[in-house]
């Protein structure tokens, strides 16, 4: 049986023609329609993102000329603590260090025993037994100089015995411990429940 609009009452052909010009904009609104909107959306959240980005980029680089003079300023520093914390031990240098401070302090050095190393958090600890003869005057000059070193070595241990055959130039046998520093390339792995390792407090300065 065929069906025919003409032959339906009036209103009934105008709530056919509704019913499927409705039907169409359902559709469209459903398969066009929505998928259009979503994408747009999701266009306009990633302009949202690449805005943010580009805000956070130019404040960066508006930052860039004081982030660039900290790092100066930090490279500059590091250069100062590896001439105070050298990052690797010379027994060769500081040994020709000591002689020739013992020498302009007409001490001599009778000893010269490098000790094991003690590794802290971020530096290490070289301690080496020195014994020096000489007269008191000129130890403390001696230890007065090493003072002035531009290295940490920390004096410690002093022991003064008196000679028993003593000269104008050799009255006293003197030995000590003097520990320097050693900077490390990478900080040792801390031990569980121990604390950051503290600072060195030098009590003399050393080359």
């Amino acid at each position: 049986m065929q069906l025919s609009l003409t032959k339906l009452p009036w209103y009934a052909q105008v709530g056919a023609f509704v019913a499927l010009a409705v039907g169409g904009c359902g559709i469209f609104f459903y398969y066009y329609e929505m998928p259009v909107r979503a994408d747009f959306q999701s266009r306009q959240q990633q302009l949202v993102g690449l805005r943010a980005d580009i805000t956070k980029g130019l404040t960066t680089a508006k930052k860039l000329p004081e982030f660039r003079a900290q790092v100066g300023e930090l490279e500059a520093r590091l250069e100062n603590l590896r001439a105070v914390l050298p990052e690797e031990k010379d027994a060769a240098d500081l040994l020709n260090r000591m002689q020739t401070v013992a020498s302009q302090s007409s001490l001599t050095i009778k000893g010269f025993k490098p000790g094991a190393t003690v590794t802290k958090q971020l530096h290490a600890e070289w301690p080496i037994s020195l014994e020096l003869e000489g007269t008191y005057h000129n130890l403390a000059t001696f230890y007065d100089r090493v003072g002035k070193f531009t290295r940490i070595v920390n004096v410690s241990g002093v022991n003064i015995k008196a000679k028993d055959r003593q000269t104008g130039n050799v009255t006293i046998s003197a030995t000590c411990t003097a520990t320097t520093f050693v900077l490390l390339d990478k900080p040792a792995p801390a031990k569980a429940g121990a604390k950051p390792a503290a600072a060195p407090a030098p009590a003399a300065k050393g080359a």
